[in-house]
């Protein structure tokens, strides 16, 4: 415990997730041993790899400061994919497809930054409304079906695995997360962005410019989105216009979880990978356990809530 109280915050929450992860994994290992194999290893990380994305953007938006919140990634992931595919249908080269679905996702991320830093609307109302726009699109330009036609040459990256880990995960998590770090911590414009959140007035005294930092996150933000679509269709060789529902609220769980604070200015991106494999970890084994959806929902909630109580009480003590 008393090694536990001097770690920093980033560590702490680093420190509690692994000591959670490890308490799930004896949970299932002793309710249903057959689960623990080398498929699970790969469903696992195969569904963080799409999450992780998402909850990437939604992590660099809220750190950003200025009540940052992106309720539309998975608005955004779905219009993408929408997109992507339909515009290969009406003569697009298929092997402009993933750049399509990157490029989207980035322009629909950007409107949302125009939204919030032009017309000073609060992101939360702003990102709201344009996850009703992008779903409710994505919905109709395609009557709420899969589009099909996905390039076969994109699926065996989307479906493959090297030693259980999935190629994506491999090839996009892990690089993108590694950069975003090293950006954070040692780059300019990441100390921009904690400035920003810390205190928004004294960054923009200081010379940061603000308007156009936050632009840019969003415009990551829907970017990583679109990257998070090319996974869907590589992985399940179609585009499905409701592919991103619910993201928002799991990007947002994973990013809390993580230690990144709601108001901006703290946290870090190691966290939220952390929390990601948490969340899918504990979602896949209720899954196999036969737990009602439900109560799956209920679990996580009580979950986000206990870890953000043990890290304010941590914090107390020390």
């Amino acid at each position: 415990m008393i090694n536990f109280l001097k770690l920093s915050g980033s560590n702490r929450i680093l420190a509690l997730l692994a000591l959670l992860w490890f308490v799930v994994i004896l949970l299932f290992a002793a309710l249903r041993p057959t689960m623990f194999s080398a498929s699970t290893v790969t469903t696992v990380l195969q569904f963080s790899t799409i999450l992780a994305l998402v909850s990437l953007g939604q992590c660099l938006v809220i750190l950003a400061g200025g009540a940052g919140i992106d309720l539309s990634v998975g608005g955004t992931m779905s219009l993408s994919v929408v997109l992507a595919m339909l515009a290969v249908k009406a003569g697009l080269p298929p092997s402009l497809l993933p750049l399509a679905c990157i490029c989207a996702g980035l322009l629909l991320g950007l409107f949302n930054g125009l939204l919030v830093t032009r017309l000073k609307i609060l992101p939360l109302i702003a990102t709201l409304g344009t996850l009703f726009i992008y779903s409710g699109l994505a919905l109709a330009l395609t009557g709420g079906a899969a589009q099909s036609g996905v390039p076969g040459w994109l699926l065996p990256w989307g479906r493959g695995a090297v030693l259980s880990l999935p190629m994506p995960f491999v090839t996009l998590v892990v690089p993108v997360f590694a950069v975003a770090g090293l950006l954070l911590l040692y780059s300019a414009w990441g100390r921009w962005l904690f400035a920003m959140g810390f205190n928004e007035r004294s960054a923009r005294l200081v010379g940061i410019p603000v308007d156009r930092a936050r632009l840019l996150v969003y415009g990551l933000s829907g970017l990583l989105a679109g990257v998070a679509g090319l996974v869907s269709l590589a992985w399940f060789g179609s585009g499905r216009p409701n592919i991103g529902q619910n993201l928002e609220l799991e990007s947002l769980t994973a990013v809390m979880l993580g230690g990144v604070a709601i108001t901006g200015g703290v946290g870090g991106v190691g966290g939220v990978i952390a929390a990601v494999i948490l969340l899918v970890t504990l979602k896949t084994g209720l899954l196999q356990l036969n737990v009602n959806t439900v109560w799956q929902v209920g679990i996580v909630g009580a979950l986000l809530i206990a870890v953000l109580l043990i890290e304010r009480l941590s914090k107390r003590w020390s």
